[in-house]
């Protein structure tokens, strides 16, 4: 089987994304590299979503263009996305993930060592024969992750996945999050919580109306921002 092609660096040249007659990107400049966890805040409305997808091939440019390591097309064999929402198929936890092990190419010979790995590394062991549809919350956005590493991207994109859950929940997703970036998996994760930001990044990518307002190292950004919209955000206030 012929090695899957990188799909880092990822690069935003002047990308611009038109949603009926509101501009949800404006002239985007971005480069993620390997490296640590990058997230992606701002308010309501900014554009996160629009990024992640954008970042995922799920959505076109209006202008611009994207590159995933200098290529503008391809299959998206090396990342991965997961939804704030996300969709289970209406079969056990398990064969969830067989689904997507054998969608991905893997021999059904070594598909349930990989899937019991799999369901171990999101703590969910001993649930795969649960049907995904009555896991709680929290178990049925660990099993979504635990698909999206099925695939073995080394790019992993995450829209808000811990919102409306319970701190339990948040941390035990957050250490997995967490555990994937040090095995080596670049993480782009948009989040309205700022703390989760802070024990998460390395690097801040702050978004407002569409526009890539400041990107900088985690600790720079928190400690010292660099704009008067971040300033305003992180205290809290009113940011359009």
């Amino acid at each position: 089987m012929q090695a899957a092609q990188s799909n880092l660096p990822l690069a935003f040249d002047a990308v611009t994304l038109m949603s009926g007659h509101v501009c949800a990107i404006q002239t985007l400049r971005l480069e993620i590299r390997r490296g640590a966890p990058v997230m992606v805040i701002g308010p309501n409305g900014a554009g996160k979503s629009s990024l992640l997808r954008l970042a995922m091939g799920l959505a076109t440019p209006t202008a611009g263009r994207i590159t995933w390591s200098g290529r503008t097309a391809g299959t998206p064999d090396r990342r991965a996305i997961v939804f704030q929402r996300p969709t289970m198929l209406r079969r056990s936890a398990a064969a969830n993930l067989d689904y997507v092990l054998a969608t991905a190419g893997h021999p059904r010979a070594g598909r349930r060592d990989r899937t019991e790995a799999l369901l171990q590394r999101v703590g969910l062991s001993g649930l795969g024969d649960r049907p995904a549809r009555r896991l709680s919350g929290g178990e049925q956005q660990r099993l979504a992750i635990a698909r999206a590493l099925a695939r073995e991207p080394e790019l992993l994109l995450l829209d808000e996945p811990t919102a409306s859950l319970d701190p339990a929940s948040t941390r035990a997703i957050e250490t997995i999050i967490a555990d994937a970036a040090s095995a080596g998996v670049t993480v782009l994760m948009a989040t309205h919580d700022l703390g989760q930001a802070r024990r998460l990044a390395g690097r801040i990518l702050f978004l407002a109306a569409g526009r890539l307002v400041e990107d900088a190292p985690a600790g720079r950004f928190f400690n010292a921002p660099a704009t008067p919209q971040a300033r305003a955000f992180l205290a809290g206030d009113l940011v359009l």
